[in-house]
């Protein structure tokens, strides 16, 4: 990222890998707007449930008209016990796959959407969004939902490309366990194997040298896995 002080848009900005990149870019001294449902670590918090519409239209109306240099969508859900040997597709409910589908896809594309003038106003705009290995052909997991969710985002995604005729650069991180609270406590009571976990500075990292290229550069899809 270069040294010029950007304003983005984080959502999912409480947990996770959403905490980790709002802190960092806030601690770097870029104005960071963090949307999240519970109080987010800085100033520039947006309460906003983006499961529904209402909470997306509150992201809109609270940047205003502000030009953002990128929109970080870093937030996520999936089913209960996903990712366990205690996950069972039968036993998950019909309100349970709309909810993660709702927020994994439809909120990315009503968010890019609401925010799109705000993008355009910059000089290199980008829209960075967190996916999964298992929404690659060929990489599927057992969680429906989840899985449906990250193919449905990666297809959103190359069609806001060509919508906006290129004007923004769209990016799908799509990483393995990434070392945040959450998965290291996973690993350590036993609901995941033990493994070597994707270092969180390493995604910062990846966030950060996507943000640098210059716009004559379009990265479709960033894979990152674990060894």
């Amino acid at each position: 990222m270069n040294s010029r002080k950007e304003t983005v848009v984080v959502v999912g900005a409480s947990r996770g890998i959403g905490a980790s990149v709002t802190q960092h870019f806030h601690n770097n001294g870029h104005k960071v707007f963090a949307v999240s449902r519970t109080q987010a670590k800085v100033n520039s918090w947006i309460k906003a449930d983006i499961s529904q519409p209402s909470g997306i239209q509150a992201v809109g109306d609270a940047i205003g008209t502000e030009t953002l240099d990128a929109l970080l969508f870093m937030g996520g859900v999936w089913e209960t016990d996903a990712f366990t040997q205690n996950y069972n597709f039968t036993e998950s409910s019909d309100a349970e796959t709309r909810f993660v589908i709702g927020v994994n896809t439809i909120a990315p594309i009503e968010i890019t959407r609401i925010l799109s003038d705000n993008l355009l106003q910059a000089a290199n705009p980008r829209a960075i969004y967190i996916g999964s290995l298992s929404g690659l052909d060929n990489r599927a997991s057992a969680e429906v939902a989840n899985t449906a969710s990250k193919f449905g985002l990666r297809g959103a995604v190359q069609a806001l490309r060509i919508a906006f005729d290129r004007k923004i650069g769209f990016t799908v991180i799509n990483p393995g366990n990434v070392a945040t609270e959450e998965v290291l406590s996973d690993i350590q009571e036993g609901r995941f194997p033990p493994q070597k976990v994707i270092p969180i500075s390493d995604l910062i990292h990846s966030v950060e040298w996507l943000l640098s290229l210059s716009p004559l550069v379009d990265v479709q899809d960033l894979n990152l896995q674990q060894r």
